[in-house]
């Protein structure tokens, strides 16, 4: 990816009732404003990247240690909703295995969301099919 969205808003409180009126919970404008899951994980064990039918791309990285997830970090080339799927999934999944990490799916981070515009889960489905996808890679070299 050439592009991060990373920067944070100089007028938060006019991002934030722009992103409650259209439908967006607490929780959720909080992930998109602060990301704080955003980047790379440096030495990442795994990684995989997607790109939706919407046109955002996300990319993850995750560190493991002892066979949890030590760090993760999505980058993100998209909406509002994009980016606050993405950072609801690295909370789920930090400290956690594997096993536990591909079992996280579109409700299991919509209820960490709480509210996001129907128009905007398939971003919940691109963030969960990007973890999902570095886990399958992951496992596949594995075996092999």
């Amino acid at each position: 990816m050439t592009q991060i969205q990373s920067a944070v808003p100089d007028n938060t409180q006019g991002v934030r009732e722009m992103l409650r009126a259209s439908g967006y919970s607490e929780k959720a404008i909080d992930y998109y404003i602060n990301k704080p899951h955003m980047g790379q994980v440096s030495d990442a064990d795994i990684s995989s990247e997607m790109t939706g039918s919407c046109g955002d791309t996300m990319g993850i990285t995750i560190k493991m240690e002892n066979g949890l997830v030590s760090d993760a970090k999505y980058q993100v080339m998209g909406c509002a909703g994009a980016v606050s799927a993405a950072m609801a999934v690295v909370d789920l999944i930090k400290g956690k295995d594997l096993d536990y990490a591909r079992s996280i799916n579109d409700g299991a981070v919509f209820k960490v969301l709480q509210e996001i515009p129907v128009k905007k889960h398939h971003c919940i489905q691109l963030a969960v099919k990007t973890l999902h996808k570095a886990i399958d890679l992951q496992q596949m070299k594995q075996s092999a």
